[in-house]
Protein backbone atom coordinates (compact mmCIF):
# COMPACT_ATOMS: atom_id res chain seq x y z
CA UNK A 1 0.00 0.00 0.00
CA UNK A 2 1.33 3.21 -1.10
CA UNK A 3 0.31 5.42 1.62
CA UNK A 4 1.96 2.89 4.69
CA UNK A 5 3.76 5.14 6.94
CA UNK A 6 7.07 3.17 5.82
CA UNK A 7 6.36 3.57 2.16
CA UNK A 8 5.31 7.08 2.75
CA UNK A 9 9.00 7.42 4.92
CA UNK A 10 10.54 6.00 1.86
CA UNK A 11 8.82 8.69 -0.47
CA UNK A 12 9.52 11.44 1.00
CA UNK A 13 13.27 10.33 1.37
CA UNK A 14 13.13 10.47 -2.73
CA UNK A 15 11.35 13.80 -2.89
CA UNK A 16 13.85 15.65 -0.31
CA UNK A 17 16.62 15.02 -2.75
CA UNK A 18 15.40 17.96 -5.22
CA UNK A 19 15.82 19.89 -2.27
CA UNK A 20 19.35 18.98 -0.86
CA UNK A 21 20.56 19.73 -4.29
CA UNK A 22 18.98 23.48 -4.75
CA UNK A 23 21.11 23.98 -1.21
CA UNK A 24 23.97 23.62 -3.36
CA UNK A 25 23.10 26.69 -5.48
CA UNK A 26 22.72 28.85 -2.34
CA UNK A 27 25.61 30.45 -1.21
CA UNK A 28 26.33 31.07 2.53
CA UNK A 29 26.28 28.83 5.80
CA UNK A 30 22.73 28.57 6.27
CA UNK A 31 22.42 26.52 2.83
CA UNK A 32 24.92 24.22 3.76
CA UNK A 33 23.03 23.77 7.69
CA UNK A 34 20.06 22.90 5.87
CA UNK A 35 21.39 20.51 3.01
CA UNK A 36 22.48 19.08 5.87
CA UNK A 37 20.07 18.52 8.26
CA UNK A 38 17.80 17.28 5.16
CA UNK A 39 20.23 14.43 4.45
CA UNK A 40 20.43 13.69 8.19
CA UNK A 41 16.61 13.44 7.96
CA UNK A 42 16.24 11.79 5.17
CA UNK A 43 18.89 9.26 6.35
CA UNK A 44 16.77 8.67 9.84
CA UNK A 45 13.82 7.83 7.44
CA UNK A 46 15.98 5.27 6.21
CA UNK A 47 16.10 3.21 9.45
CA UNK A 48 12.50 3.72 9.98
CA UNK A 49 10.63 3.10 7.25
CA UNK A 50 12.36 -0.76 7.46
CA UNK A 51 11.34 -1.03 11.24
CA UNK A 52 8.18 0.01 10.72
CA UNK A 53 7.23 -1.80 7.58
CA UNK A 54 8.84 -5.21 10.20
CA UNK A 55 6.70 -4.05 13.61
CA UNK A 56 3.71 -3.55 11.92
CA UNK A 57 4.08 -6.70 9.44
CA UNK A 58 3.22 -4.05 6.03
CA UNK A 59 6.26 -4.92 4.22
CA UNK A 60 5.34 -4.03 0.73
CA UNK A 61 6.49 -5.13 -2.85
CA UNK A 62 6.64 -0.97 -3.58
CA UNK A 63 8.35 -0.60 -0.32
CA UNK A 64 11.06 -3.60 -1.38
CA UNK A 65 11.37 -1.90 -4.77
CA UNK A 66 11.55 1.88 -3.77
CA UNK A 67 13.41 1.74 -0.33
CA UNK A 68 17.00 0.57 -2.46
CA UNK A 69 16.32 3.24 -4.98
CA UNK A 70 15.95 6.05 -3.05
CA UNK A 71 19.06 5.16 -0.95
CA UNK A 72 21.50 5.30 -4.10
CA UNK A 73 19.47 8.08 -5.67
CA UNK A 74 20.38 10.13 -2.33
CA UNK A 75 23.55 9.30 -1.79
CA UNK A 76 24.65 9.48 -5.33
CA UNK A 77 22.59 13.06 -6.19
CA UNK A 78 25.15 14.28 -2.79
CA UNK A 79 28.15 12.47 -4.14
CA UNK A 80 27.94 14.31 -7.58
CA UNK A 81 26.95 17.73 -6.87
CA UNK A 82 29.52 17.35 -4.17
CA UNK A 83 31.50 16.55 -6.59
CA UNK A 84 29.80 19.39 -9.24
CA UNK A 85 30.52 22.24 -6.58
CA UNK A 86 34.45 21.04 -5.94
CA UNK A 87 33.57 20.29 -2.24
CA UNK A 88 35.71 17.26 -2.35
CA UNK A 89 39.14 17.16 -2.84
CA UNK A 90 40.51 16.06 -6.10
CA UNK A 91 41.64 13.00 -3.91
CA UNK A 92 38.33 11.82 -2.64
CA UNK A 93 36.81 12.02 -6.06
CA UNK A 94 37.99 8.35 -6.08
CA UNK A 95 35.68 7.04 -3.39
CA UNK A 96 33.38 9.13 -4.20
CA UNK A 97 33.42 6.99 -7.56
CA UNK A 98 33.79 3.42 -5.84
CA UNK A 99 30.80 3.90 -3.64
CA UNK A 100 28.82 5.11 -7.04
CA UNK A 101 30.11 2.13 -9.03
CA UNK A 102 29.48 -0.66 -6.10
CA UNK A 103 25.78 0.96 -6.55
CA UNK A 104 25.35 0.05 -9.51
CA UNK A 105 26.98 -3.05 -9.48
CA UNK A 106 24.87 -4.32 -6.86
CA UNK A 107 21.14 -3.12 -8.17
CA UNK A 108 22.33 -5.13 -11.36
CA UNK A 109 23.18 -7.82 -9.22
CA UNK A 110 20.23 -7.60 -7.50
CA UNK A 111 18.10 -7.47 -10.41
CA UNK A 112 19.85 -10.83 -12.16
CA UNK A 113 19.78 -12.61 -9.18
CA UNK A 114 15.63 -12.09 -8.36
CA UNK A 115 14.99 -13.17 -11.98
CA UNK A 116 16.56 -15.81 -10.35
CA UNK A 117 13.87 -16.08 -7.36
CA UNK A 118 17.56 -15.60 -5.24
CA UNK A 119 17.47 -13.03 -2.81
CA UNK A 120 20.73 -11.41 -1.51
CA UNK A 121 20.08 -9.95 1.82
CA UNK A 122 22.25 -7.02 3.58
CA UNK A 123 25.20 -8.35 5.53
CA UNK A 124 26.07 -6.53 9.11
CA UNK A 125 29.31 -4.94 7.60
CA UNK A 126 27.05 -3.50 4.68
CA UNK A 127 25.09 -2.32 7.16
CA UNK A 128 28.51 -0.53 8.54
CA UNK A 129 29.16 1.09 5.08
CA UNK A 130 26.04 2.93 5.06
CA UNK A 131 26.32 4.23 8.80
CA UNK A 132 29.86 5.62 7.58
CA UNK A 133 28.73 7.00 4.64
CA UNK A 134 25.35 8.24 5.66
CA UNK A 135 28.10 10.09 8.77
CA UNK A 136 30.41 11.53 5.67
CA UNK A 137 28.39 13.08 3.35
CA UNK A 138 26.11 15.15 5.79
CA UNK A 139 30.15 16.40 7.56
CA UNK A 140 30.65 17.03 3.59
CA UNK A 141 27.57 19.14 2.97
CA UNK A 142 28.59 21.32 5.73
CA UNK A 143 31.82 21.29 4.88
CA UNK A 144 33.26 24.65 5.58
CA UNK A 145 30.48 26.36 7.09
CA UNK A 146 31.02 24.21 10.01
CA UNK A 147 32.64 25.82 13.14
CA UNK A 148 36.29 26.66 12.89
CA UNK A 149 37.28 23.65 15.52
CA UNK A 150 35.13 21.46 13.54
CA UNK A 151 37.76 19.85 10.61
CA UNK A 152 34.60 18.80 8.97
CA UNK A 153 36.04 18.37 5.73
CA UNK A 154 38.79 16.37 7.00
CA UNK A 155 36.33 14.42 8.77
CA UNK A 156 33.97 13.85 5.80
CA UNK A 157 36.86 13.02 3.91
CA UNK A 158 38.61 10.41 5.90
CA UNK A 159 34.82 9.23 6.58
CA UNK A 160 34.26 8.97 2.68
CA UNK A 161 37.52 6.87 2.06
CA UNK A 162 36.14 4.65 4.96
CA UNK A 163 32.98 4.35 3.72
CA UNK A 164 34.45 3.34 0.02
CA UNK A 165 37.09 0.91 2.31
CA UNK A 166 34.05 -1.07 3.24
CA UNK A 167 32.60 -0.87 0.03
CA UNK A 168 34.98 -2.33 -1.76
CA UNK A 169 34.69 -5.26 0.73
CA UNK A 170 31.19 -5.37 0.90
CA UNK A 171 30.88 -5.07 -3.01
CA UNK A 172 33.21 -8.21 -3.94
CA UNK A 173 31.44 -9.95 -1.04
CA UNK A 174 28.08 -9.30 -3.28
CA UNK A 175 29.83 -9.89 -6.56
CA UNK A 176 31.05 -13.24 -5.34
CA UNK A 177 27.62 -14.67 -4.59
CA UNK A 178 26.33 -13.46 -7.35
CA UNK A 179 28.86 -14.76 -9.52
CA UNK A 180 28.43 -18.23 -7.73
CA UNK A 181 24.65 -18.37 -8.70
CA UNK A 182 25.89 -18.04 -12.30
CA UNK A 183 28.41 -20.59 -12.39
CA UNK A 184 26.16 -23.24 -10.73
CA UNK A 185 23.66 -22.92 -13.86
CA UNK A 186 20.52 -21.58 -12.15
CA UNK A 187 17.65 -21.42 -14.64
Amino acid sequence: MATSLPNLLTISRILVIPLIVATFYIEGSTARWVGCVLFVVAAITDFFDGYFARRSNSVSSLGRFLDPIADKLLVAAVLLMLTAFERLSHFSYLPALVILLREILVSGLREYLAELRIGMPVSRLAKWKTGIQMTALPTLIVGSAAPHWIPAQALGEFFLWGAAALTLVTGWDYLRAGLKHMQDGAP
